[in-house]
């Protein structure tokens, strides 16, 4: 069993806002790491996503996610695997001290999932594999999971560790105060001069937002808690300018995620995809109505390898479902117009496929009359730099 020693008199405990910037090393670290694999799975495949070369492309991406899976664990065990306990405690004393609030129990299992992955990662670190043999690559991949449970949830307890620290501060507001800033907004927002600019969540779930409110041709940055798109919201205080109201509102706590099962580092691999130019292209460069009618086809597809416009349809539903998560009245409103749009898309869509294949049907292609051009100089592509032209010759004036 691992123990933890005590700190030397003259090595104190780092703060916690140092605990926490030393997660963020670790997520920016891992965001690097993430990038450079995408890059390197990418020269697997072609410009569709369609993999080339199956069995050269099988092991070099074996090879990247067996760098990345190495890199990722030397990157937590630089910045995080001294300080990982220091920093769910100082994250749970914090917790413990928020009021009650509809995200803390999810807060919690963060931090218990994030407390069971650090300890896996120890008894890893406690025990390493030969190095370079197939056991350490195994055990790198098994580790994969938990360094990416800290990438994608560590500003859940950073956060939590910085706001222990308690760096803001509400400005209060007498009774009198807040009614007349609220009255004052309220009547800007009637007449459009109310300019909402940021918007976040406190610690205790109230939405806080910053707007500048217009009068006489002048302006102050107000905050405001509560919906501003239905009645009851209050103005918490007035500023001259937004660094000021930044240091005495509450600070934001971390945002929600759409679907809780998404993460950053282990998305699917992206699905071949043939994009409008392509198409368009495909359909200027064919000759028979089947050439046209394929390109209309390819933009409706559906399924794995989905077309532009089934893409679009599937666009407009998630930004639809995302608009009503933000649980606001204007949200709302914007969630039904994009799921309106998505019905009309998928109308719109089935009339291309029946086109398209009523295209395919007419079994035509174009009158030899369209004749090419026979250009013996060609053009130049569309995105290169024309040749410079050659330098004039000197010539002498002519006088009458």
């Amino acid at each position: 069993m691992t123990h933890r020693s005590s700190p030397a008199p003259d090595n104190p405990l780092p703060t916690a806002s140092a605990l926490a910037s030393k997660a963020r090393d670790f997520r920016l670290r891992m965001a690097v790491i993430d990038c450079e694999t995408d890059a390197a799975l990418d020269r697997t495949r072609d410009r569709h996503g369609r993999t080339v070369r199956a069995d050269a492309a099988a092991a070099a991406a074996a090879a990247a996610r067996a760098h990345r899976d190495k890199a990722a664990l030397e990157a937590y065990t630089t910045h995080l695997a001294p300080h990982a306990e220091a920093l769910l405690d100082a994250a749970r004393l914090a917790l413990d001290e928020l009021p009650p609030a509809r995200h803390l129990t999810g807060w919690r299992a963060v931090l218990d999932g994030l407390e069971s992955s650090a300890a896996d990662i120890r008894r890893a670190l406690d025990r390493p594999a030969a190095p370079g043999s197939p056991a350490e690559r195994a055990q790198h991949a098994a580790l994969w999971p938990h360094l990416t449970a800290w990438a994608d949830h560590s500003p859940i307890a950073s956060n939590l560790a910085d706001q222990r620290e308690g760096q803001h501060h509400q400005a209060p507001l007498t009774d009198e105060e807040q009614q007349l800033w609220t009255d004052r907004a309220r009547a800007a927002q009637t007449r459009g001069a109310l300019e909402l600019t940021e918007s976040w969540y406190a610690a205790d779930g109230q939405p806080i937002t910053l707007a500048y409110l217009v009068e006489d041709d002048d302006s102050t940055v107000v905050a405001l808690r509560g919906d501003p798109g239905v009645p009851g919201w209050q103005v918490i205080g007035h500023f001259a300018h937004e660094y000021e109201a930044g240091k005495a509102l509450p600070a934001p706590v971390p945002p929600g995620v759409l679907r809780s099962d998404i993460s950053r580092f282990n998305r699917p691999a992206p699905a071949p995809e043939l994009s409008l130019q392509d198409l368009i292209r495909d359909v200027v460069e064919g000759h028979s109505a089947g050439d046209a009618s394929n390109a209309l086809l390819g933009a409706v597809q559906r399924g794995y390898a989905a077309g532009p416009m089934v893409r679009l349809q599937e666009l407009l539903e998630t930004t639809s479902q995302f608009a009503s998560a933000l649980e606001t009245v204007q949200g709302s409103q914007i969630a039904a117009r994009l799921s309106a749009l998505g019905r009309q898309i998928e109308f719109l869509t089935r009339e291309v496929e029946e086109a398209a294949e009523d295209l395919g049907a007419t079994v035509a292609v174009l009158p030899p009359h369209r004749t090419p051009v026979l250009r013996t100089r060609p053009r130049p592509a569309v995105d290169t730099t024309p040749p410079a032209p050659p330098p004039r010759a000197s010539m002498t004036a002519r006088h009458r």
